[in-house]
């Protein structure tokens, strides 16, 4: 049995985008439910996520941008103390509340710490159970319900502060991962793979992406075994030739068939095929280093047994 971290932290829970908005802290909750009734949470290592620092932040985006993230989640706070709104509107569907800040750092931090502790030996892969998610965060812009782009970050982060020489992220939600994208796009030590519903928001990822690269745009209504299809014939051998020395995942569970947030036909089981075939590339060619981050998924059943299907292959239950 590999030992399989899960970082998450009760920060994560208090950032609030407003009423019925779908991304909310009952997602965690149902993940966190799932995992004990089904027992799979006793098999994991638990950590409390530390909060990213300034200097690991910067290593994804811009200095304005972070300042900016904290100020209006500063005045969000002061706006509620006052008696005015709860959140403030950064464009139509993502917002910040006076906990975004805090619990932004929590969720960037938990992907870091999950590297620290995965380069280390201390564990062979982790799962960040963590909110708010981060593809859509590009260098310098909040979008989609994203702040700080977690997975970027990390990978930006095992590259210089710990010294690897070639990362991979595989991103599997329903959208194109464009903040991850705007972030890691042309730099040679990392090869991002990806898989996403198009025409879609954000409207990218179909028009000539740098050579690292790998984007696989698909109709909607695609199903799970197409998929598959795809990761074995585009996916598998770029990172076969690539041969990252560690994997990161940015695991969205959007592009489930029960999820009305998107229109892919993917279930739990494409879930835990995909998982054990980056698990696969992870130990041939990474040590089985492996550190994946919760994005998407909105509707509370299918996300959770999602999570649950990718974790018991993360932790070889």
């Amino acid at each position: 049995m590999s030992k399989t971290g899960y970082f998450s932290h009760r920060d994560c829970w208090l950032h609030d985008m407003g009423p019925a908005h779908p991304e909310c802290a009952a997602r965690l909750d149902a993940i966190e439910d799932r995992l004990l009734i089904t027992g799979v949470g006793d098999a994991l290592e638990r950590r409390d996520a530390p909060k990213a620092s300034m200097s690991d932040l910067e290593l994804g985006h811009e200095r304005l941008h972070i300042a900016s993230i904290r100020g209006l989640s500063e005045m969000a706070a002061d706006n509620q103390a006052i008696g005015g709104p709860e959140t403030l509107m950064l464009d139509t569907d993502t917002a910040v509340n006076g906990a975004t800040w805090n619990a932004a750092l929590r969720a960037c931090g938990a992907a870091l710490a999950a590297t620290d502790a995965v380069i280390s030996g201390e564990m062979e892969n982790a799962f960040c159970a963590v909110r708010p998610p981060g593809h859509h965060a590009t260098r310098k812009q909040a979008m989609g319900f994203c702040f700080f782009n977690n997975v970027a970050v990390a990978a930006k982060y095992a590259l210089m502060r710990h010294q690897l020489k070639r990362v991979a992220i595989v991103d599997f939600d329903v959208h194109h991962g464009n903040g991850t994208e705007d972030i890691c796009a042309g730099d040679p030590h990392i090869l991002m793979v990806g898989i996403f519903q198009h025409p879609f928001y954000p409207h990218s990822g179909d028009k000539d992406p740098a050579a690292n690269m790998l984007n696989v745009p698909v109709p909607a209504y695609t199903k799970g075994m197409d998929i598959r299809e795809i990761v074995e014939t585009y996916w598998i051998p770029r990172l076969e030739e690539f041969k990252p020395e560690m994997v990161f995942i940015s695991a969205g569970f959007d592009a489930h068939r029960e999820d009305d947030m998107g229109q892919l036909g993917m279930v739990e089981a494409d879930y835990a095929w995909i998982t054990h075939r980056v698990k696969d590339i992870a130990r041939r060619f990474s040590k089985g280093r492996i550190v994946s981050c919760l994005e998407g998924g909105y509707v509370m059943a299918p996300l959770a047994a999602s999570v649950e299907a990718h974790i018991r292959v993360l932790a070889d239950l």
